[in-house]
């Protein structure tokens, strides 16, 4: 009952920026963590950034300080901005929204950053 889609995604040089965008809609109220998940080319799918359940935000230790978590309730959607990017940042890029035990997922969007 929920719908996530990603935006924002693209081909930028190393050392630019992108601001990738989730909307959600459906049981919006439901929610109760969102987060930023990443997938490159023969790894496994990894946390990026979150929010966590007492509200404060979580990243990995390859994105702090270059990557930023946030959100605009009104638009019910999510943002990562993404700065000084690298090319092992390339990587599909999936919203996520947990309610309860189940995740929902978005379609993902492309990051490619080029050397």
């Amino acid at each position: 009952q929920v719908q996530l889609v990603e935006s924002g995604g693209g081909l930028v040089q190393a050392g630019g920026r992108l601001r990738l965008s989730c909307a959600a809609s459906g049981t919006i109220f439901s929610i109760n963590a969102m987060a930023w998940y990443r997938q490159a080319p023969g790894k496994q799918r990894e946390l990026v950034a979150a929010f966590t359940k007492v509200g404060s935000r979580n990243y990995a230790d390859s994105v702090k300080g270059r990557f930023t978590i946030s959100r605009d309730n009104a638009k019910n959607t999510v943002y990562l901005q993404m700065n000084r990017l690298q090319p092992e940042d390339t990587a599909v890029y999936y919203c996520n929204a947990r309610q309860s035990d189940y995740d929902y997922w978005g379609q993902g969007t492309q990051v490619t950053v080029s050397s």
